[in-house]
Order: structure tokens, then C-alpha cells, then sequence
């Protein structure tokens, strides 16, 4: 499981070193896409796998599964850890992510995210305000 919050700088070649604590769950080779509200997404081979297989399953006659599977996979790239642990991240991800200096990596179960320091913080002291509110309405869901 992927958990934690870690700060580190990426540095003016799109490197960005990947906490130890991340490496051994994302093995020597993962997938990076464009996430979610403004973020990177990280994925283990398998867990990318299965994410894969759902989407392979989304109509294609759908606009909003077309437009998903696009910009999931537009953007998606294999990374390898070098001998430092870090990952080189491409440009276009770098700029779907703000990413300048400061960076956040947060393990979030079977992914990990890459977030601007602003962003995160901005992420966080929004969500930190409404966390009561979120939490009674996943209620639904059985938490």
C-alpha cells in the first residue's frame, strides 16, 4: 500500500527523486499519466494493468469514455527509475502539473500522486475545511 506525504524538488531536467518508501511498490518500471485535479497519477505495472482493463470495458460510443481514455493515455509514459531513484517526467506532464521546483508526492493506496507544493497546498487547505462534510456524505459507501 502506498501512503505518506513526501516533499522533494524536481530539478531543471524534469527529475524528481521518488521516496524510497514508494520505490519497492512501484518496482523498477511504473506508468505516469495526468491525474486528477491538476496532479500527476502513478501507477505499479499491475495496478495500471488493471486500470487498463476497466477502461478497455468504457463504450466507445460514449464522449465523456472517449475524452477519459484520451487523456489518460495521451500522456501516459514508463518510467524507470535511475540509480538515484529518481524519474525523469516529460514535459507535458510536468505542465499539466504545474510542476516547478517544489513538488509533493503522496501515496494514495494503489497509486501515487505528484502535486506542486502550491497546488497541494491549496488541495489541502481546501479539503481540510470541508473534511466533515466529505466524510458524512461517504457514508453511503460504507465507511
Amino acid at each position: 500500500m502506498l501512503m505518506g506525504e513526501f516533499h522533494h524538488s524536481i530539478d531543471a531536467k524534469g527529475r524528481l527523486i521518488i521516496p524510497a518508501k514508494f520505490r519497492e511498490t512501484l518496482g523498477g518500471d511504473f506508468v505516469l499519466t495526468r491525474g486528477m485535479d491538476g496532479c500527476l497519477f502513478g501507477y505499479p505495472m499491475a495496478q495500471w494493468e488493471k486500470l487498463q482493463a476497466q477502461v478497455e470495458t468504457l463504450p466507445l460510443t460514449k464522449k465523456d469514455a472517449r475524452t477519459f481514455s484520451r487523456f489518460l493515455y495521451s500522456a501516459a509514459t514508463e518510467c524507470e527509475l535511475d540509480k538515484q531513484g529518481r524519474v525523469n517526467i516529460p514535459k507535458p506532464l510536468i505542465e499539466h502539473a504545474g510542476l516547478e521546483k517544489a513538488c509533493v508526492l503522496v501515496g494514495v493506496s494503489d497509486r501515487i500522486e505528484v502535486w506542486s507544493e502550491a497546488r497541494w497546498n491549496a488541495f489541502t487547505a481546501s479539503a481540510e475545511e470541508s473534511f466533515d462534510d466529505i466524510s458524512e456524505n461517504l457514508t453511503d459507501f460504507g465507511l
